[in-house]
């Protein structure tokens, strides 16, 4: 089991007193109520800072695209956002490809994944996620495919209506592999506890799976999932989890 990544580590100012965690949007066209949601709350939270935690985009080919209808008005939001409160952007296994360029007209920085976050006194793992869940070796070997940079050049390389297509052909292939498969891969306890052993954590939070929960992992080791979005559904589901000094809480949007 080769868990050896490069780990990142950020501190916030002391003075911070409320961090917002989500992931799993999957914001499309197809999704305006869940864009409603995410603009709602990013107008409304008094949160220092956001983070966007994967799986914001259902799919990024690029970043020419941004320019398109949907994809300017997830840029207008942002920016927006970014002007009240500072966005931190960890990509996800469906938006990998956003660029600079993106998270500069967003007003975003980038994450490593993992990150080790010092805030309001204390010291959390974050992860998207999707890395941990080693027993879906065919996921994991794809995940190493697309994650090579040889393999984004030439893809980007393409026109942008062809990474388009290959971009829906890859959506319906996951979908359909989900179907098949009567229980989800989820994230290897073992990994995660070396993980927040070699880190010096106790808490990881993470997306990915969207099975949102808390698992005690043992000796003080636990694992915050965050839920994923979609409130097309009925009923409707979106959760924040946000860190304060007195520790995490869950806000149910939905």
């Amino acid at each position: 089991m080769n868990l050896q990544v490069e780990i990142a580590e950020l501190t916030l100012p002391a003075d911070w007193r409320r961090i917002d965690f989500l992931s799993d949007l999957h914001l499309s066209a197809d999704t305006p109520a869940t864009f409603a949601a995410l603009a709602s709350h990013l107008e409304e939270t008094a949160a220092e800072a956001v983070f966007l935690l994967g799986d914001i985009f259902e799919v990024w080919v690029g970043d020419d695209g941004r320019f398109d209808p949907f994809e300017a008005r997830c840029v207008t939001l942002l920016r927006a956002a970014s002007e009240r409160c500072k966005l931190f952007f960890m990509p996800g296994n469906r938006d990998f490809l956003v660029g600079d360029a993106m998270l500069a007209d967003c007003g975003m920085a980038r994450l490593n994944d993992p990150t080790v976050l010092n805030a309001c006194g204390q010291r959390v793992l974050l992860t998207h996620g999707d890395a941990l869940c080693l027993e879906d070796k065919p996921y994991q070997a794809f995940r190493a495919q697309v994650r090579d940079p040889a393999w984004q050049a030439a893809l980007l390389a393409k026109p942008l209506a062809e990474r388009r297509e290959i971009g829906r052909q890859m959506r319906a292939a996951s979908m359909a592999n989900q179907a098949k498969q009567e229980l989800w891969a989820d994230l290897d306890a073992e990994a995660c506890r070396q993980w927040l052993t070699a880190t010096g954590c106790k808490t990881m939070i993470h997306g990915h799976t969207h099975r949102p929960a808390v698992h005690d992992l043992g000796d003080g080791f636990r694992r915050y999932v965050l839920s994923d979005w979609d409130f097309e559904a009925t009923p409707p589901r979106g959760d924040v989890l946000r860190l304060r000094h007195a520790g995490l809480r869950r806000i149910d949007l939905a």
